[in-house]
């Protein structure tokens, strides 16, 4: 039994060993089989660079060629043909264009972008509110020395309309030369803080600023002893009051705006008459009752004898610019007002060929109306007499129409196209600019003697009623230089979504309207998009939007929309009084005109039309922040840096500053 088990183990033994070695001889014939050329072929490779390295497990990978059948003698032929040059590999196809963010398919702004949010539950804790924040950048730390309070003396000052030197040096002042812009060389520029009155207090809100301000913030009683028999302004203990009157009006304002209506019912306040201008406006009563009818007027005046009806006007919370008829154009662009009232506002509109009225013209809407309530309306004197026939013989030429005309009140309209300019007399003195004269060209133009055409496409004339024109795209917008054409009205509605998520964060998460903002600085407008954003969010405030002169003049559009703008370099000073605003808004400013200007002249400037208490919000590159909050700090001003909605990683950051009373 014992050998006969054995026998079977052994046989067992023999039957494997010959298993494996048939398995071996099988597998060898099986893989010369898939070696010989005569079918597919596993490659494998490795990316090593020196053979004498050690293959890692990463090394190694399946070939690209797995899974497809090569000819070997062509691919060797194609190899050396390419290396004597005769055969050159065809480029990779280009990469497949990828359509990111606010582009479509078409290259074209799209509405529905994503703007982002903030969160509201952890605004308060971002990095940097109300921290110190790390100044160095590439190691480099900015340094900036702090500024000194200037001399009381210069509590009122406006550098480009104080420039005493420069107005002594003119060769002539019978046109008005004096109250024009004369600003100082930029070595002789502001480098100091201007300071507030002694006794400044927070300035009263509005709506109760209509009718009362702080003695103490405006310590000038000139204007009260000059018309105080005219129901414009009384001293009331600590306070100035305003009964609502002016000379033409001494009733009050409300009682004269409906007589204007009552004459001429198409012109409907706070409907087709939306913008207004207000020449030689006093202490801006005629503009602050028009608030109420949502009529947004420009209360315009020079700084004259009565030098401080413009800073009334604006403690008081009414839209008011410095301005002077003279010898150039008004910072405003053509076919900004839908209204130009002038009540006893001084000006000869018919010395020099009328040049003053072709101004008014300019800049008066197509189908625009001009009001004028003056003693040649309706004194029966013979100088008087004399100067209202020259005005109706200018008007005529103008082709402005005598709509109706009543007790001491004229008003015009300015006509719908150029009609009645083709048919005219030949030699009809009044011609029309040369064609090459661009009307919204303002920057230190001189005034012309001629009549501004009207666009035969009807832009200007062709708006819709407020409140839709706030977010209709004008038509005008085919005519200002862009870099865009078919996108145009795209860019437009972008823009106006842009501010409208952002303003909405400011509100929400910020608290914007707790806020006593009324007077608002848009230094950078663009399409006016931000202030419509307040508008939209019910803020009760007002915005004079900037457009510098280096970039696009989107001014025209701002109007069309039915908001107040103006032209402006800054480089140079604002033509207008200290303390003069509660919040200024800078968005990309400083990255573009940092390669033009002095950074911090133009943060003395905000610091000088800023009121203590109010707030700056620049939006811009992070490049440019350290020096800004260097500067800010410099001032005296409380800073702090935040991160956009885009997060802490994006180019841009958020710089906040706030304004604190300093005192001599």
């Amino acid at each position: 039994m014992k050998e006969l088990s054995g026998d079977l183990l052994r046989s067992t033994t023999v039957i494997k060993v010959l298993a494996f070695v048939f398995l071996a001889v099988a597998f060898f014939y099986f893989g010369k089989h898939w070696s010989d050329g005569s079918s597919q072929q596993l490659l494998f490779f490795n990316s090593r660079q020196n053979p004498s390295e050690p293959i890692s497990p990463s090394a190694v990978s399946l070939s690209s060629n797995f899974n497809k059948t090569f000819d070997l003698s062509t691919v060797i032929n194609d190899t050396n043909k390419q290396q004597s040059g005769q055969v050159s590999i065809p480029p990779p196809p280009p990469p497949a264009v990828q359509n990111m963010g606010l582009l479509d398919e078409n290259g074209v702004m799209k509405e529905d972008f994503a703007v982002g949010d903030y969160d509201p539950d952890v605004v308060e804790n971002w990095p940097g509110v109300g921290n110190e924040t790390d100044l160095s950048e590439n190691n480099k730390v900015v340094k900036v020395k702090k500024f000194g309070l200037c001399p009381e003396s210069m509590r009122e000052y406006i550098p480009c309309l104080d420039n005493v030197e420069a107005i002594q040096k003119l060769n002539s002042t019978e046109k008005g030369e004096k109250f024009e812009r004369h600003c100082p060389e930029k070595d002789k520029g502001l480098n100091c803080l201007v300071p507030a009155p002694r006794g400044y207090q927070t300035p009263i809100p509005w709506p109760r600023s209509r009718d009362e301000v702080w003695f103490s913030n405006v310590p000038h009683a000139r204007l009260v002893e000059d018309k105080g028999g005219q129901n414009w302004i009384t001293i009331d203990k600590d306070k100035f009051k305003f009964p609502g009157g002016g000379t033409q009006f001494i009733h009050g304002a409300d009682q004269y705006l409906d007589q204007i209506e009552k004459m001429v019912p198409e012109i409907a306040f706070g409907r087709h008459t939306r913008v207004a201008l207000d020449i030689g406006c006093g202490v801006a009563s005629f503009g602050a009752y028009l608030l109420s009818r949502n009529v947004l007027t420009l209360s315009i005046a020079p700084k004259d004898v009565h030098e401080n009806q413009i800073q009334f006007a604006l403690e008081r919370g009414v839209p008011a610019m410095v301005a002077a008829f003279a010898t150039h154009r008004l910072m405003y662009p053509s076919q900004a007002f839908e209204l130009i009232h002038c009540s006893r506002c001084r000006i000869n509109w018919t010395r020099n060929d009328g040049i003053l009225l072709l101004e008014v013209n300019r800049m008066l809407r197509a189908g625009g109306y001009f009001v004028w309530a003056a003693q040649p309306v309706y004194k029966h004197e013979a100088a008087l007499e004399e100067q209202w026939e020259e005005m109706v013989n200018l008007t005529t030429r103008l082709c402005w129409k005598l709509v109706k005309k009543e007790g001491y009140i004229a008003i015009w309209q300015k006509p719908l196209n150029n009609s009645c300019y083709l048919s005219r007399e030949e030699g009809t003195q009044l011609p029309f600019c040369d064609p090459q004269d661009d009307p919204d060209n303002v920057w230190y133009v001189d005034l012309k003697a001629c009549i501004t055409r009207l666009p035969e496409e009807g832009y200007g004339a062709n708006i819709t009623t407020w409140p839709s024109r706030l977010h209709d795209p004008p038509e005008r917008l085919q005519s200002i230089q862009l870099d865009a054409y078919i996108s145009r009205k795209e860019l437009f509605r972008a823009e106006s979504r842009f501010w409208k998520e952002i303003i909405e964060s400011y509100v929400r998460a910020l608290h914007w309207k707790n806020f006593k903002l009324r007077n608002v600085l848009d230094m950078r407008a663009g399409f006016g998009g931000f202030a419509a954003a307040l508008i939209e969010n019910q803020l009760d405030c007002w915005v004079l939007n900037v457009v510098p002169v280096s970039g696009q003049n989107t001014l025209p559009i701002i109007y069309d929309r039915g908001l107040l703008g103006v032209m402006h370099d800054w480089c140079e000073p604002f033509d207008t009084y200290p303390r003069t605003y509660d919040l200024l808004h800078a968005h990309g400013l400083f990255s573009i005109e940092r390669k033009r200007c002095n950074t911090s002249a133009i943060m003395l400037e905000m610091d000088r039309l800023l009121r203590p208490g109010g707030r700056i919000y620049i939006r811009d590159s992070l490049a440019v922040m350290d020096e800004l909050q260097e500067v800010g700090k410099a001032m005296g001003w409380h800073v702090s840096l935040r991160d956009t909605s885009e997060g802490p990683h994006a180019s841009y950051r958020i710089l906040t500053c706030d304004k604190r009373l300093l005192r001599a």
